[in-house]
């Protein structure tokens, strides 16, 4: 040996993680059963290290997965396929296995079989949306009591969201105790560093073992041996940039620029106090300490800068939802200070200065600089008293401009506070303006699914009076949840504005009736303000009541109208750039295609509205495309993928859907996850639904609770299930949904036909396929038809017609003979062939017509050539003269 200090490899030896490995070990017991363990922590704080100490202990089989380079659908499923696979075809299968109905619980059992296996995965918050999904879905899948499955340990990011997992158990790292430090740093290096490096080390380092280890590497050997003095920061920003770049650099890019917003000005604050403490002569260890922390800041402050800097400030929300940013008494502060200072050393020095530049104030040249003599007074630089007093209008009037571009075609929290400005500046002089900025405030906050912005807006106006003040009392109250407060106030909005000429009040009568729950209402009101804006040739107002418009129709089940208002709603939006509209339109379109089965239009509209939706925050448009491909996925009998892609929707809070949708949602979420096997999940969402649905804000809710109950008491014993699928289809009458009424009866039908009732689920069966066919949704039509088929049951004539062309001539007059009653026997008489040929004939017969049984040929039967204008012709005549030769030989 040398003698010299050197840094050796840091093991799987774990210092101050007691609580975590007791987790780990009881995830691993021999008598358990499987289960999932979520890890979280943040950078460097040890879970790869946790994982790995894991996948040594484990007595079997154990695989570590971690995150992809490329996230890309499904690119999560793909390395974890390749972990457990043999090889690379095995792998394959596996991902088409996982990728289909039966989902990813069914490819791991494919592979794993019975064993007990820990199965490691690494960064699940790098992992892809698609995979993430799967994973989720297979954890809560219900496992055979006694039979052993993998266990799953699974880290993330501590800002991850993690998937709601009956069982599961997570623990999350935190930074370890100065005796825990003090043991890694020794076993970091050998031999031990001076006990003042140590002791420093320790103080700086604040119990990360990241930036231990970081800062113990980026030392030389003279400086850990106490030879040379340690720098004035041992963990600088290069030491931080090692432990938290890759955290960084998988942020959005507007989070990280925000986040950089939010450090410079701490990093300026820090500054201003150092240069106080100066000034007045204090320069102790506390000043230091205070320099090398980024304090809070405020909130005006951090907004003004972002927008003077361009940086937009949608992400600030999410940032303090998800931990990294905290927000009290009006300041934001970084919840981990080394976060902050990661943040200000990993920033391009062009975004350094860009944000200065922005954030400096400028140069002003005082009043007494200019004060030479009476004629150089400086109220006499600035304009006029007149033009003065009408500078808060002009301000005001520009804020609305503003607002009004961005409520087109920006982000709508940035219309919200800019119209918001607008009616506080318009107040006093333009009270008519400061109404509609109001209105239009609260319609910005709306979209963006802002409930506190929402209120903002309402509470701005003070000094409304008549049917506006009910207006803001009533939604504020409904806001809130005093409906009571909330139904007399809107029904006079209803009322009064409802019967006006004005676009703007019918506008806002629309929106009292859509709350109160009365979408006929609002879908006349909308038609009557459409009817204005044309008579008025008001072309930039045309989108936005076309918008609402078809909402409403969505909201009524008017689908075929809702549809044919939003597309005139994109043609009109086209011309004059409204993009935030056109996306609102798309969506709907989408939800419409998901009715009438249309897949790829599904996709096509929903990727459109998402496309805009997601970087404007228009968390409404957004909610009703996922909502759309949910409903295409379960009406393709993908019910796994359509739970996962609603959990979020129906989850409260700022992460989940539209807070107006989510009791909307609710009743396509619990068909799903019923469907899926997560009942726990589906009965929790049916009990509120069950709150919201006595309050009467929605007509068809409570014949949709009722089929909620019915389909979670589908696998008691007894007639629970049939009865509420009565009481289903009983208050479904007149409540103006036919598609959500025929849904039922399909779902009432089934049961039937799987309780072995094929004679009583035609009934419904029939019903509802009419029902499909009339609203020309196919996709559930042929569901339907096809549960119809199960049951014996005719469909009449909603096969392929276009398929009778192509029967041979033979298979045809087979058909023919058939559907009208024919048995095999004598349609091989009157042919001159075999029963079993005439068998076989038919058979291609019932194939190429898609049909399953000769009950269903009358509808689908072509005319008789050689007999047009009779029913049966010669041939009929030649089979009943068949029959009565055999009847007479008979007798």
């Amino acid at each position: 040996m040398s003698g010299a200090t050197h840094v050796t490899a840091p093991g799987p030896r774990l210092y101050d993680r007691a609580a975590e490995l007791a987790a780990v070990a009881r995830l691993t017991a021999p008598a358990g059963d499987g289960g999932v363990l979520f890890v979280t922590g943040g950078p460097g704080e040890g879970r790869s290290v946790l994982l790995a100490r894991a996948a040594d202990d484990f007595p079997g089989p154990a695989h570590r997965v971690a995150a992809p380079g490329h996230r890309v659908p499904w690119s999560g499923a793909r390395a974890l396929f390749a972990a457990l696979a043999p090889g690379a075809p095995e792998a394959r299968r596996a991902l088409r296995t996982a990728r289909g109905e039966d989902g990813l619980a069914a490819a791991v059992s494919g592979l794993l079989g019975v064993l007990p296996v820990l199965v490691c995965l690494d960064d699940l918050h790098l992992w892809d949306a698609h995979s993430r999904a799967a994973l989720a879905a297979a954890w809560r899948r219900d496992r055979a009591p006694g039979r052993p499955g993998p266990r799953w340990l699974v880290s993330a990011a501590r800002h991850h969201r993690l998937p709601d997992v009956p069982g599961a158990e997570t623990v999350r790292l935190g930074r370890l105790g100065p005796e825990g430090a003090r043991a890694l740093l020794l076993n970091l290096c050998a031999p031990p560093p001076a006990p003042p490096v140590v002791r420093r080390l320790v103080e700086e380092a604040a119990g990360h073992p990241g930036v231990l280890v970081s800062a113990v590497r980026r030392l030389g050997t003279a400086r850990l041996a106490g030879g040379s003095p340690l720098p004035e920061q041992p963990v600088d920003g290069a030491v931080l940039t090692e432990v938290y770049g890759g955290f960084l650099k998988h942020l959005p890019a507007d989070a990280r620029r925000l986040l950089t917003v939010v450090a410079l000005a701490g990093r300026t604050e820090a500054n201003r106090t150092e240069a106080s403490r100066t000034e007045e002569g204090r320069t102790d260890a506390g000043g230091r300490e205070a320099a090398h922390r980024l304090p809070g800041v405020a909130v005006d402050a951090v907004l003004g800068g972002a927008r003077a800097a361009g940086v937009p400030v949608e992400p600030l929300d999410g940032l303090v939802a998800d931990g990294l940013l905290c927000r009290a008494d009006g300041l934001l502060r970084f919840e981990d200070p080394f976060l902050g200072r990661a943040v200000l050393a990993s920033a391009p020095a062009s975004r350094h200065h860009g944000v200065r530049r922005a954030g400096a104030p400028r140069p002003v040249r005082t009043a007494s600089a200019l004060a030479r003599g009476e004629r150089h007074r400086a109220d006499r630089l600035g304009p006029p008293a007149a033009v003065r007093a009408l500078a808060p209008a002009a301000r005001g009037r520009s804020h609305l401009v503003r607002g009004l571009a961005a409520l087109a075609g920006g982000p709508v929290m940035d219309a919200h506070e800019a119209l918001l400005r607008a009616a506080e500046l318009l107040r006093d002089r333009a009270p008519a303006e400061a109404s509609d900025a109001r209105f239009l405030a609260m319609e910005a906050a709306w979209a963006g699914g802002d409930v506190a912005a929402c209120l903002a807006a309402l509470d701005c106006g003070g000094d409304a009076g008549g049917t506006e003040r009910d207006f803001l009392d009533g939604l504020g109250a409904a806001l809130t949840v005093r409906l009571g407060e909330a139904r007399p106030a809107l029904a006079r909005v209803v009322a009064r504005d409802g019967a006006e000429d004005d676009p703007r009040l019918l506008l806002r009568a629309g929106s009292a009736a859509l709350v109160l729950g009365d979408t006929a209402a609002a879908a006349r009101i909308h038609a009557r303000a459409l009817a204005r804006a044309r008579a008025e040739h008001r072309t930039a107002l045309l989108p936005r009541v076309l918008e609402h418009l078809a909402y409403a129709e969505l909201r009524a089940g008017r689908y075929s109208r809702a549809a044919r208002t939003a597309r005139e709603g994109l043609r009109a939006a086209e011309p004059v750039e409204q993009p935030n509209t056109a996306a609102h339109q798309h969506a709907v379109l989408a939800l419409v295609a998901s009715v009438t089965g249309d897949g790829p239009a599904v996709a096509e509209h929903a990727g459109l509205a998402l496309g805009t939706a997601r970087p404007h925050g228009l968390v409404q448009a957004a909610t009703l495309a996922e909502w759309a491909l949910a409903r295409d996925e379960l009406g393709r009998g993908l019910a796994a993928q359509a739970a996962a892609r609603l959990v979020p929707l129906v989850r409260p809070g700022p992460r989940g859907g539209h807070f107006a949708l989510r009791m909307l949602v609710v009743p396509c979420f619990v068909e799903a996850a019923v469907a899926s096997g997560r009942t726990a999940e589906a009965r929790s969402a049916a009990g509120e639904y069950a709150v919201w649905a006595a309050q009467g804000l929605d007509g068809p809710a409570p014949a949709l609770l009722a089929r909620c109950r019915a389909l979670l008491a589908q696998g008691e014993e007894g007639e629970e299930a049939a009865y509420w699928f009565g009481e289903a289809v009983r208050r479904h009458e007149g409540c103006g949904n036919d598609f959500e009424r025929a849904r039922t009866l399909l779902a009432y039908g089934t049961w039937l036909r799987r309780r072995r009732r094929p004679g009583a689920a035609r009934e419904p069966l029939r019903d509802a396929l009419v029902t499909f066919e009339r609203a020309a949704a196919d996709g559930w039509a042929d569901h339907a038809r096809s549960e119809l088929r199960a049951t014996g049951g005719a469909v009449g004539g909603t096969a392929d017609r276009t398929a009778w062309g192509l029967l041979t001539p033979q298979q045809q007059r087979i058909a023919r003979f058939a559907a009208r009653g024919a048995t095999n026997r004598e349609i091989a008489d009157r042919l001159a062939l075999s029963p079993r040929t005439v068998d076989h004939h038919l058979r291609g017969v019932f194939a190429r017509l898609g049909i399953r049984s000769r009950v269903e040929l009358p509808g689908v039967a072509g005319p008789d050539p050689r007999a047009p204008g009779q029913d049966g012709g010669t041939e009929a005549k030649g089979l009943v003269s068949s029959r009565a030769r055999r009847s007479a030989g008979s007798s």
